[in-house]
């Protein structure tokens, strides 16, 4: 009896766990719009021109090569910039004015000490298959060239974002233990050396850094929403001051089951697009996420040092 009685909850709990899985792709197969050409299967940045077209960039291995996209997912045109590597390319943001920044300034290993970010001109000016940059160096100052302990090893990077002739870094937390921190730096958004200075930090969680570690970020058209990226959610700050990001008010939209999400941009104030890349099946497409048909659960605000714990109750659509 006690034989039988395990093995039947044994049995109920794969049940439970597999209804918990097929729910959660569900939900996330519920926002998808396009699959990407399978040259692109490595997506770590995207953004939307001032004409509404979608552009996007390859993570390491790839050429240094902007490629714009059709509606389904092909490729529609290639621009390659003359004057760049593709290190580590890892995240895509603009100016008000159109110009495009390429980060390449993944640092998986702690151990690029100079970072670049490559600054091209608005792409609807760009009328041949071939475009130069500006080049953006920066490092972080704590970066002193001694060995980083491993609960400090939160310098690689993975979002950025421009606000203000600034540029706003987002790190990627490789920390261990791990503290769940993205650490805020800030540098000029023009052709020079920078000391990337430290200027906030927000905790997401603590639970597991593949979960909610950060991989992307974009700014709503009006400047006025700050979206971060990670596997599971989209971290929305709002009515913040100036460009304290995290002094606002804090919500988050679940995106379903766990996968490699990379990239996210604002297609409109009200419309979020991000990507993840294919893995067993699962992946290499774009969802759309519209905010006033999508709920989101309040977050405390932000205190210094703390946890951004959830709230119980959640911020139903606005209505139509």
């Amino acid at each position: 009896m006690i034989r039988k009685t395990t093995f039947g909850f044994i049995g109920l709990g794969i049940l439970v766990a597999s209804a918990i899985t097929i729910n959660a792709i569900h939900h996330l197969y519920s926002m998808k719009r396009i699959s990407f050409d399978p040259q692109l299967s490595e997506i770590s940045g995207i953004e939307f021109d001032k004409r509404g077209r979608l552009w996007a960039i390859n993570d390491s291995g790839d050429d240094p090569v902007l490629y714009q996209l059709n509606d389904d997912g092909s490729i529609a045109r290639q621009v390659a910039v003359t004057n760049a590597k593709n290190i580590d390319w890892e995240d895509m943001t603009q100016d008000a004015f159109g110009h495009f920044f390429l980060g390449d300034f993944g640092n998986n290993n702690q151990s690029r000490k100079w970072l670049t970010i490559y600054k091209i001109e608005n792409p609807i000016d760009i009328k041949s298959d071939e475009t130069e940059a500006e080049i953006i160096k920066f490092t972080y100052p704590e970066m002193d060239g001694s060995e980083i302990a491993p609960d400090q090893r939160n310098f690689d990077l993975e979002a950025f974002v421009e606000f203000d002739h600034n540029l706003y870094l987002f790190t990627k937390n490789r920390t261990s233990p791990f503290d769940g921190i993205t650490n805020l730096y800030r540098i000029g958004d023009s052709a020079a050396n920078f000391d990337a200075e430290l200027i906030g930090s927000f905790k997401t969680c603590t639970t597991l850094e593949k979960l909610c570690w950060i991989t992307s970020a974009a700014l709503s058209p009006d400047r006025k929403m700050l979206v971060l990226l990670d596997s599971t959610s989209l971290w929305i700050f709002e009515n913040f001051e100036g460009d304290n990001f995290f002094s606002g008010d804090v919500s988050r939209i679940d995106l379903g089951i766990v996968t490699q999400k990379e990239a996210v941009s604002f297609y409109d104030s009200n419309t979020i697009v991000f990507t993840d890349e294919e893995f067993n099946g699962i992946g290499g497409n774009a969802y759309v996420v519209k905010l006033d048909e999508t709920k989101r659960k309040r977050i405390r605000r932000y205190q210094s040092d703390t946890v951004a714990d959830e709230e119980p109750e959640a911020l139903a659509p606005e209505p139509q």
